[in-house]
């Protein structure tokens, strides 16, 4: 995957494991890979564990009060495991930047792809751009990609659940 930068493609692919978290570490590589990961080792069930904790921090982040406790809470992630960037063409697929030493274990890798994909997603797009649906009884994550900034729905089925539910409650008024 190059991830070039690393914010959009890695924050959906952590909300995407967050919302459904994986039950195994061979899960865990089948949905990796299918995100587009190159995985240059054998995943075994301490990468799974690893990404779970990566995933628990990640979530502290997403439902953060403010902007400067989200900031805190990521910088803690960037600070275990971000390294120096560096040109790599490690898949023979073209020259990109990481942002991790090479020759992670998929655990570590996704840890260091959460946390500074994060970063980049926020800073380059708005502190406000992760979050959970805006339904009550959902609690789905999601990155704001939006051109406007505003995504308040996981999904249109959630919007239109909750314009049925405010015209409802209009109509119920008047």
């Amino acid at each position: 995957m190059h991830l070039n930068p690393y914010g959009e493609d890695v924050v959906n692919l952590a909300a995407d494991l967050a919302n459904r978290r994986p039950a195994s570490a061979d899960e865990l590589a089948s949905r990796c890979r299918a995100a587009g990961l190159v995985l240059e080792h054998p995943v075994v069930p301490g990468d799974l564990d690893r990404a779970l904790d990566a995933l628990d921090g990640w979530e502290k982040v997403v439902d953060a009060d403010d902007e400067r406790e989200r900031a805190e809470l990521l910088n803690r992630m960037l600070a275990t495991a971000a390294a120096y960037p560096r040109l790599t063409d490690h898949a023979g697929s073209g020259w990109h930047l990481h942002y991790r030493d090479d020759r992670q274990p998929l655990g570590e890798l996704l840890f260091s792809l959460i946390a500074v994909g994060t970063a980049l997603h926020l800073a380059g797009r708005g502190m406000h751009r992760l979050r959970r649906c805006a339904v009550t009884e959902c609690t789905t994550i999601f990155a704001d990609t939006s051109r406007t900034g505003r995504q308040r729905y996981c999904s249109p089925p959630c919007a239109n659940r909750d314009a049925v539910r405010r015209h409802r409650a209009r109509t119920a008024s008047a």
